[in-house]
């Protein structure tokens, strides 16, 4: 895997996506949610400062439609339930292929990366403020959005994670 020195990777939502800046030869980790135009903005101004630095960054997009099966009905849902479902994910999903799109466009290197497995403590096996916490020193108030960013960016870092996820 080729090092960078900026990950940035995102978990996209229509309403705010999480993003995640990671500095692996450091460490350091930021974390928030931006809306789209927000994101837009946000990536063209590192693409400008890197540009400036000499820095390499790759942006990194949780793309849920890499999946096999993106089933999110539960036993009793009725079909109004199933098909507002099914609108609310490809909406997301159209969200990270549209954030694809731009980064591309703007000269940064972006990839699609598949969903991580969810094997944490959280719901729906999702990775909770405190488990990441652990391993990242992240302090602060986070959304589900941005701690699951957090958590592609360090994976994709290779970087330690001193604790064990459930089910492993």
């Amino acid at each position: 895997m080729t090092k960078y020195d900026n990950i940035i990777a995102i978990d996209p939502d229509v309403d705010k996506s999480g993003v995640a800046l990671l500095k692996p030869a450091t460490r350091q980790l930021e974390v928030t949610s931006l809306s789209f135009p927000q994101l837009l903005d946000y990536l063209k101004y590192v693409k400008k400062e890197h540009d400036k630095t000499g820095e390499t960054v790759i942006v990194l997009v949780e793309a849920g439609w890499l999946n096999k099966s993106n089933w999110h009905l539960r036993d009793g849902d009725t079909k109004r339930i199933a098909g507002a479902k099914g609108n609310s994910t490809g909406r997301n999903h159209e969200v990270g292929r549209k954030i694809i799109e731009c980064a591309a466009h703007y000269g940064i290197d972006v990839r699609e990366q598949i969903p991580l497995r969810k094997c944490w403590k959280g719901k729906d096996g999702k990775i909770t403020a405190n488990e990441l916490a652990s391993f990242t020193g992240l302090t602060g108030k986070t959304n589900q959005e941005g701690r699951d960013a957090a958590l592609i960016a360090w994976v994709y870092a290779d970087l330690p994670i001193k604790i064990k996820p459930i089910n492993q």
